[in-house]
């Protein structure tokens, strides 16, 4: 799927796991529906001009409805669909979103004869599917997503069960980034995308720690000095032993403790 997020994204999710609650105010409503009445171009200049975190909830605001469509439809999460398109389109700033509509890095792939775009991914110049709305590119996501065999036992899985769902989308190839599920989880818990799923509360994660005596699932608010001095370890121990390139963590990631 599409490259090139944007740093400030990269920071929403990475740089810390711990955030304020996050709050859908009047003003984000406002601000999602007067921006649903312009053009693309328009919109995105009107979307640079907001804070990166207020951009994040009015792209939620705009979109929560149609992934809950698609998932009545096709029984996709609601809060994968939209945590995908806040990554892949960069909250609808991207350039394949901009110019194509295109909110979920969806390359043309073989059998592809509708429009498309070029743009430079893991390649120079790839071909990319391109659409006339939002919606299209959400309906070919349900669709890409449903009818391809590689994907098939995600359709196993509950509704509610955002995590099991981001690593199995990862697992089977949607993207090469190998924090890919851990992102999609810490975009769902950050701005709570659980609820448009019909659940009341996330998940909680810290049974399945315990279930895995020597791993640990990184939770909000975790740095790797406090997971080093809860479990008696040094920050140097975890870093060598789960190969990080850094000290970032992500809400969801899985962390070996031997």
């Amino acid at each position: 799927m599409a490259r090139g997020l944007s740093l400030i994204l990269v920071a929403l999710f990475l740089v810390s796991c711990g955030s304020k609650k996050v709050v859908y105010s009047s003003a984000d409503k406002r601000t999602a529906k007067k921006i649903e009445q312009k053009s693309p171009k328009k919109s995105v200049k009107k979307l640079a001009e907001l804070d990166a975190r207020t951009r994040m909830k009015v792209y939620v605001l705009q979109y929560a409805e149609m992934a809950q469509k698609e998932m009545k439809k096709f029984g996709i999460p609601a809060s994968i669909t939209l945590a995908q398109g806040l990554l892949e389109s960069q909250a609808g700033m991207g350039e394949l979103a901009a110019k194509s509509n295109n909110h979920f890095g969806i390359k043309c792939h073989k059998g592809w004869r509708g429009p498309s775009v070029s743009h430079d991914d893991d390649a120079k110049g790839e071909c990319f599917r391109k659409y006339k709305k939002v919606e299209q590119s959400y309906r070919d996501h349900s669709e890409f997503l449903r009818y391809r065999d590689r994907y098939s036992k995600l359709f196993k899985m509950k509704k509610t069960d955002y995590v099991s769902w981001a690593h199995g989308l990862k697992k089977a190839g949607y993207a090469t980034d190998p924090k890919y599920a851990y992102k999609l989880i810490s975009l769902i818990e950050r701005y709570e995308l659980w609820q448009f799923d019909g659940s009341k509360a996330p998940q909680k994660t810290s049974k399945r720690s315990k279930e895995k005596k020597h791993t640990y699932i990184v939770q909000q608010g975790d740095t790797l000095y406090s997971i080093a001095k809860k479990f008696e370890l040094t920050v140097e121990n975890l870093v060598n032993m789960n190969s990080l390139n850094s000290t970032d963590l992500a809400i969801g990631q899985q962390l070996k403790l031997k």
